[in-house]
């Protein structure tokens, strides 16, 4: 599993920065991505789903910051 910390930016960076990670993973794996911006804990799992990949979990690790697992999958 790939762990991408992007505490401290925000939107959309923080969904630009998760979509060149997921490129360069291959099918199947796995991005765990840590976030403290709250704007971004709606829209990067959002986005990840319309751009075909499975978010597996979203979910506040401690106050204020969020975790959010997404397995890549390819463009049918």
């Amino acid at each position: 599993m790939t762990v991408l910390d992007l505490r401290g930016l925000k939107c959309p960076m923080t969904f630009v920065k998760t979509k060149v990670a997921l490129e360069a993973l291959s099918d199947g794996q796995v991005l765990k991505i840590l976030l403290d911006d709250i704007l971004a804990r709606v829209d990067v799992p959002g986005n990840a789903t319309r751009e075909g990949h499975e978010v597996l979990q979203t979910r506040e690790i401690s106050p204020g910051v969020w975790e959010v697992v997404i397995r890549k999958r390819g463009r049918r």
